[in-house]
């Protein structure tokens, strides 16, 4: 049903190409005129320039200035948030995620699961849903009661977790909040080992889920090496290698309180091991300082080095110095695990500055495996933007 009291954006002639192909962002440039008296996060209609409908969506201030939920109309259906819920479990449960031995994965990925600027993870019976858009931050209650209504999913508790990534343009001041349910436990499966999930305080929304299928497979290399973990954070990549049979794992992190969260959890898998130690330091300083030869396999997941595109030539320069003196200090025969999940640095520029730092190096590097996000963090075709983790498995001769 039409609603006559949506507004109607207007584009400048001949900028409705990339919403015809599905794209659903529209930029603030290719607007030709807003309407008086719009506010951050109202339902728009966008028109073509000779007045045909192309879509409907979520106003805000910035360069991206709408993000459509549905395309060739004039309206929003009232249950397109629980509809598309459903349809973003049933492909998790497709892709076998929800099992007694895996209870934490990503039920929402923004533009991926067509609810562009809306993140959802599970864990367990928890949603901690993040919303980037102020548009997703008025629905968010309508979301939190379409989560917990959601058929089979088991949802108890909606934690909403958008106080650092709202725009801030918005003035939204949004605060961190149960929607529903409360804290009652915060102990995650994944893959059978059991990780403590901090969505209360800990980065983005707790735990990185998107590195689930990576993790699985650095255990597979992991036999008999000595390990070092980079910006090990909650430890992830350590408790599988733990798991894989390594001769030691060392965990690095400059913030204490990852360093802790890293020795919990590999107490709550290997309690009393001692193959593991953990070191609350700068990266750079530790690989710097570190003996030559003394690991085999090597995990650099960093930060994202280049947020934003005016960082990216500085980010890449971190990646070229972050990788470089990994080549200079991994044994022979080492394995090293790289990552950027900085969005605006692609594939071939990621690769470029790994490339450029073994040719540094002077060391024979040879590519394994080219790694990438999980299929519960999908790409919708038409939004290549949403690709936004890579990474390489490298042989260092």
């Amino acid at each position: 049903m039409s609603d006559d009291k949506i507004k109607t954006i207007i584009l400048k002639p001949n900028k409705e190409e990339s919403i015809l192909r599905q794209h659903p962002w529209v930029f603030s440039g290719a607007i030709a005129r807003l309407p008086e008296g719009l506010e951050e996060g109202e339902t728009v209609c966008v028109k073509a320039a000779d007045g045909r409908v192309l879509g409907i969506g979520h106003y805000q201030i910035g360069s991206i200035a709408v993000r459509l939920l549905e395309f060739d109309t004039d309206t929003v259906p009232d249950d397109i948030y629980s509809r598309r819920l459903e349809s973003a479990l049933a492909l998790r449960r497709s892709l076998g995620l929800s099992r007694p031995d895996n209870n934490c994965f990503r039920l929402v990925h923004g533009e991926g699961d067509f609810l562009p600027g809306l993140i959802v993870d599970i864990y367990g019976d928890t949603a901690v849903m993040q919303a980037h858009s102020p548009g997703m931050h008025f629905a968010r209650r309508v979301i939190a009661d379409a989560l917990t209504l959601l058929p089979g999913a088991g949802i108890r508790n909606v934690y909403y977790k958008s106080e650092t990534t709202l725009p801030y343009k918005a003035h939204l001041d949004p605060e961190n909040e149960y929607l529903a349910g409360g804290y009652d436990g915060n102990v995650a499966v994944e893959n059978g080992l059991s990780f403590n999930i901090d969505w209360l305080k800990g980065q983005k929304t707790g735990f990185f889920v998107d590195q689930r299928e990576n993790r699985k497979l650095l255990e597979s290399f992991a036999a008999g090496r000595n390990v070092l973990n980079m910006f090990c954070y909650t430890g992830g990549f350590s408790v599988y290698a733990m798991r894989g049979g390594a001769a030691s794992v060392d965990s690095v992190d400059s913030s204490a309180k990852a360093a802790a969260l890293t020795d919990a959890n590999i107490e709550l898998n290997f309690p009393g091991d001692p193959r593991h130690k953990t070191h609350a330091e700068d990266a750079f300083k530790f690989l710097n300082e570190m003996e030559k030869d003394r690991y085999d396999l090597i995990i650099l997941d960093p930060p994202a080095f280049a947020k934003h595109r005016s960082a990216l030539k500085n980010g890449l320069i971190g990646y070229r110095k972050l990788n470089a003196k990994a080549f200079e200090k991994i044994k022979s025969g080492g394995i090293l695990f790289t990552f950027s999940c900085s969005q605006v640095v692609s594939k071939e520029q990621f690769r470029l500055a790994v490339f450029s730092a073994a040719a540094k190096s002077g060391r024979r590097v040879r590519i394994l495996h080219q790694l990438t996000q999980p299929a519960d963090h999908p790409i919708d075709i038409s939004h290549p933007e949403g690709e936004y983790l890579k990474g390489l498995v490298l042989e260092v001769e």
